[in-house]
This record gives C-alpha cells, structure tokens and sequence, in this order.
C-alpha cells in the first residue's frame, strides 16, 4: 500500500555531467568540440564513400555504416547535453529516456555487430582470395548487414521495453548526463536485482562472442600474413588490418570499462567518464583512424579539396 502511495514519476530530472564553473565551461566546449570533429569525420567519410567510384568493395559497404552508426550515436546524447548546460532545464520526459536508451543501446549493439563483420570481412580477403568473390557477394554483404541490425534493434526494443515498464517512484533524478539503463534501475521501486544480473550476462555475451570471433579472425589473418613470400603483400595486408585493430581496440576498451565493471566498483561519475569514452569520443577517432591510415582516402578527399582551389 505504501508503494502504491508513492508518486511514479513520468518526467525526469538529469543531474549532468558538468557545474557552471569555468573548468567545467572550458571541458564542456571541448566536448562540443569533439562532438562537431565527429560529425564532420564522419559526415565527410560517409560523403567520401558514397561518391567515390573506387569505394564499392564491401569494407567500405561496412565503413559507410560505421560511420552512420557514429553519427546516430553522438547526435543522440550531445545536442539534448548541450540544451541542458545552456538553458539549466535538465528536465527530460519518460519517452525522452525512452528514445536516448533505445538508440545508445542499438548503436552501440550494432557497432559491436559491425565490427565482427568486417573482421570476416578481412579474414575471407587475406586467407581465401580466391573464394572472396563469392563468400563476400553483394547478397552476402546486405543480408549480413540486415542481420547486424536486426539483431541491433530487436536486442534494443527488448531491454527498452523492460526498463520503461517499471515503476519510478524513488527519485526522479538521474545521475547521469544522458538517459541509461544502469542510472534508471536504480530509480525503480520494484526489485531488479534479476533483471540486472540478465543485463550483466546479456551484455558480456554481446561484447564477448563477437570479440572471441575477431581475434579468432585476426590470428588466422596473422598466421596467412606470415606465411606470404612477397614483402609488399605483407605490409598491404597488415595495413589494411591495422585501422580496423585499432578502432576495435578503442570500442572494446570503452566499452568494456563501461559495462565489465562489477557494481560494487561502480561510482556515478566512473559512469560517467565511461560513457564520455564510448559514445562521444570514441565516434570522433573512428574516421581519423581508417581516414589517416587510408591512402585511397586520403587521396579522394584531397581531389575534393582541390577543385574549389583551382576554380578561384
């Protein structure tokens, strides 16, 4: 009965990540910064892809995605975080956090996807190049990328519906600077000790067996590229894998920090700091890497570059 007699809060109260001081200001623009940085990699990555002639392989196909994954994910979280510092209206509605749960989770499932397809990706044009026109055919590519997000969405709708059909009637603010699973739970009046332990090992099992799969990929990748007779087909095949190691380290280092972490370690500005990690920064190192390491890339854009220079 005393529950019953609490308020269940439809409207939500965000305590943030920053304070109004001047070192919070200056953090705060560098987090804008790095938002706009991601957009506009992403966004110019994305453009570079879809207009070249020369990028029609499929690890671009999966590139393309990548950086759409990114720029879903920064936008977000970041324009609503910026609202909230200026305006000081930390206010947001139960299917506000509904939508900024729903898309953080999927594109941060979907990334995880991706990058397991592009690891088979790699494997089949390194160890079978013979075979890489047929197990990497354009069937093959769009129904692996069909599968990447389903899986993405249906693994979001689920945990999304399960938080939204609990009961908040302990506070209404959430001690985050965005709407999460881990910072709503803990607003809940009903028991949820059972449905964290399931997030725990649903989310273990998501970051695990596809990271299980890429360095199963990565070592047979190794063992193919150290047993090539030619130099130069050593070296292409190391630094067409390099980037990709490289923005797998920095998702799975985030991520891991963000949710690997027991509870009894947890503390809300660790939460935060992680999320800071995964969602904003990690979107704006992803174009860097594969743009900086990319020569066809690299070439592409300074083509872009150079036709208004030389019609002034």
């Amino acid at each position: 009965m005393e529950r019953m007699n609490r308020t269940l809060w439809s409207e939500f109260i965000l305590l943030g990540l920053l304070n109004h001081t001047v070192i919070h200001t200056v953090f705060f623009g560098a987090i804008l910064l790095t938002f706009f940085v991601a957009l506009l990699g992403n966004c110019l990555f994305l453009f570079v892809i879809i207009t070249g002639s020369y990028f029609r392989t499929p690890m671009y196909f999966f590139l393309s995605q990548l950086s759409f994954i990114d720029i879903c994910q920064t936008s977000t979280i970041v324009p609503k975080m910026s609202m909230d510092f200026w305006n000081k209206d930390n206010t947001i509605s139960l299917a506000g956090c509904g939508t900024q749960v729903f898309f953080t989770i999927m594109m941060g499932g979907a990334e995880c996807l991706l990058l397991t397809v592009m690891s088979y990706d790699r494997y089949v044009a390194i160890c079978k190049p013979l075979h890489y026109p047929v197990l990497m055919s354009r069937r093959v590519c769009v129904a692996m990328s069909a599968g990447v997000w389903f899986g993405a969405f249906f693994h979001s709708l689920m945990h999304t519906l399960c938080v939204l059909q609990l009961p908040f009637c302990e506070s209404n603010r959430i001690n985050q600077f965005f709407c999460t699973i881990q910072a709503m739970l803990k607003l809940s009046c009903s028991e949820t000790s059972t449905y964290e332990n399931w997030l725990f090992l649903v989310g273990s099992i998501l970051l695990l067996a596809p990271l299980s799969i890429i360095l199963a990929s990565y070592i047979s990748i190794l063992l193919t590229v150290l047993g090539m007779q030619s130099v130069e087909g050593r070296h292409k095949a190391f630094s067409t894998c390099l980037s990709h190691l490289g923005v797998v380290g920095v998702f799975y280092g985030a991520a891991s920090f963000k949710y690997m972490r027991p509870r009894s370690y947890r503390t809300p500005q660790q939460d935060k700091v992680a999320s800071v990690l995964s969602d904003i920064v990690t979107p704006m190192l992803n174009p860097l890497i594969y743009s900086l390491r990319n020569h066809d890339v690299l070439a592409e854009l300074r083509k872009y570059i150079r036709k208004p220079m030389l019609n002034i």
